[in-house]
C-alpha cells in the first residue's frame, strides 16, 4: 500500500492508457463482429467458414502477433496502434459467434410478425433482431473485455507502457509491490468494463425489466 500511494500518479496514467489500449479494440471488433456474425447467421454456407475461420485467429499467441503488426502496418515497433489492432483481431475472433449466436436466439414468430408489418430487412434487423440478440451479445463482449484487460499487459514486453510495465519493472527489479498493484489494478480495472457493460445492457434492454422486483 504504502508503494501504491507513492506512485499513485504513475499507477493511474498507466491504467488510463490500459483502459483505452483494451476499450478501442473492444468496440472496433464488436463493429466488425455484427456484419460478420450477420452473415454466419444468413447463410448457412459462410457459417462455418466464417465461425472457424475467425476463431482460429484466437490461436495466435499474441506476443507474436503484436510482432507482427508493425510489419503488417508499417508502423513502429511502439506504436499503441500495434496493440489496438491485434486486440481487434482477437475481439473478433471471440464474439463472431457470439453475436451469430445471439441472432439465431431471436424467436422465428418475431420475425415474421415483424415482416407481417411491412418492416424491411435492414429496419428489422437494426431494430428488431440485433435489440433482442443484446443479453447474447453481452454476454460474449463481457468475455471479451476481461480478455483485453489481461492481453494488453503482454505488450510491456515490447515496450508498450501500461499497467503490464509494473510487472515487467517488478520482475527486473525482484521487487514484488509494483508486481502485486499491477495484479489488482488489472482486476479492477475489468471489474469496471464488466460492470459497464452490463448497465448498457440493461439501458439496451429495458423490456427485460418489466416485472422483475425493484
Amino acid at each position: 500500500m504504502n508503494w501504491f500511494l507513492g506512485h499513485l500518479d504513475e499507477v493511474g496514467s498507466l491504467m488510463a492508457t490500459h483502459a483505452v489500449l483494451a476499450s478501442a479494440p473492444l468496440l472496433a471488433g464488436l463493429l466488425l463482429a455484427i456484419p460478420l456474425g450477420w452473415l454466419a447467421r444468413r447463410y448457412r454456407l459462410l457459417r462455418t467458414p466464417l465461425i472457424v475461420g475467425t476463431g482460429l485467429l484466437y490461436t495466435i499467441p499474441s506476443l507474436a502477433l503484436f510482432i507482427l503488426m508493425p510489419l503488417v502496418l508499417g508502423t513502429g515497433i511502439l506504436d499503441p496502434l500495434n496493440v489496438v489492432v491485434a486486440l481487434t483481431v482477437y475481439t473478433v475472433a471471440l464474439l463472431v459467434r457470439t453475436v451469430s449466436d445471439g441472432l439465431a436466439s431471436v424467436p422465428d414468430d418475431v420475425l415474421q410478425a415483424a415482416s407481417a408489418m411491412g418492416i424491411g430487412r435492414v429496419s428489422r434487423f437494426l431494430k428488431v433482431e440485433l435489440p433482442l440478440a443484446v443479453p447474447v451479445i453481452s454476454a460474449g463482449l463481457r468475455v471479451a473485455a476481461v480478455s483485453n484487460v489481461s492481453i494488453v499487459s503482454v505488450a510491456a514486453l515490447l515496450g508498450i507502457a501500461q499497467l503490464g510495465s509494473l510487472f515487467t519493472d517488478g520482475f527486473a527489479r525482484n521487487y514484488l509491490d509494483p508486481i502485486v498493484v499491477g495484479i489488482l489494478a488489472c482486476i479492477a480495472l475489468a471489474l469496471v468494463f464488466d460492470l459497464l457493460i452490463v448497465a448498457l445492457t440493461k439501458v439496451a434492454t429495458p423490456w427485460l425489466r418489466v416485472g422483475s422486483p425493484a
